[in-house]
């Protein structure tokens, strides 16, 4: 990088650090020095105008020396010039911290977009036809939906309604539901008693799994016990299988695809093409089954 656009960014990462954190306020601490400057080096190069002025100045009336200009350091009279220039620039135009910021932002979710695709491609097998998993709706249906999902959720319990829908009214449609529990002991015991019903009784495990998600307060691995029992299952049978090596494989093999997704809540949807994270709403779920379906035909 021309080193007279290092010095101007690096300035303007100083003075914007504190506007930079005060709009970034739910981010712990504020951005790094570095997130800084990166975020005011692609908003100078979204705006070139910022740096007009001094492009547009007059020639110098001695000739130019033979080497470059750029590669000379500059001298501290002229660091302190730009810093004044980049300190009055910024407070004359504070959005320019705020768009930098966001610029920056959009530029890290496209890249973790990206990163996403290639996870799902690479781990296919894993996310869309594992053993370790529920299969809901029509198991040979041509498009499959992957929910991680967690009982103690809020959102989950409200994304519930959302599944429900769309395995009722689309006939091809295969929903895939993993247990992905985040929200402390109670998730991970009640997890563990799911994955147990998916082995011990799979044939009601949608019963067990609708019964326990509209569940109100926290669920724990009792809770989930109970309600296994009250739907006639062999709780002496889901107690030894809950601890067995196969249910604790299942939940590690979630943790592994969520941590490569890089998936941080509950419900996060995956399709083929995508992650679609949050209780995004039946219409959003169906938009994103139909644009997989119209891909494979049209090779999108």
């Amino acid at each position: 990088m021309n080193p007279r656009i290092a010095v101007l960014i690096a300035v303007a990462g100083a003075v914007a650090l504190g506007a930079a954190g005060y709009l970034l306020g739910t981010r712990a601490g504020g951005p790094s020095q570095a997130e800084t400057t990166a975020a005011i080096e692609a908003y100078l190069e979204a705006h070139p105008e910022i740096l007009a002025s001094e492009e547009a100045a007059p020639a110098p009336a001695t000739p130019a020396p033979a080497a470059p200009v750029a590669s000379a350091p500059l001298t501290e009279t002229q660091v302190a010039t730009v810093r004044e220039i980049i300190r009055d620039h910024l407070i004359a135009n504070p959005e320019i911290v705020r768009d930098a910021i966001d610029e920056l932002q959009r530029k890290e979710q496209e890249a973790e977009a990206v990163a996403q695709v290639a996870t799902i491609s690479a781990d296919k097998d894993r996310l869309f036809t594992s053993s370790r998993q529920v299969v809901l709706g029509n198991p040979q249906g041509d498009v499959t939906l992957v929910e991680f999902f967690d009982y103690n959720c809020g959102y989950c319990k409200r994304a519930h309604a959302d599944m429900k829908r769309l395995i009722e009214e689309d006939k091809n449609l295969r929903f895939v539901l993993k247990e992905f529990p985040v929200l402390g002991d109670g998730s991970v015991e009640a997890a563990h008693v799911g994955a147990a019903v998916n082995l011990v009784a799979p044939d009601r495990y949608f019963a067990f799994h609708d019964a326990l998600i509209a569940e109100r307060g926290q669920v724990n691995g009792e809770r989930a016990l109970a309600v296994a029992s009250d739907l006639g299952m062999d709780l002496a049978k889901l107690r030894e299988t809950m601890s067995s090596d196969e249910v604790k494989e299942t939940i590690a093999e979630v943790y592994d695809l969520a941590n490569k997704l890089s998936l941080t809540g509950t419900p996060s949807y995956v399709t083929p093409r995508e992650v679609v994270v949050g209780a995004v709403g039946y219409d959003a779920l169906k938009a994103s089954i139909e644009e997989v379906r119209a891909c494979a035909t049209t090779g999108c």
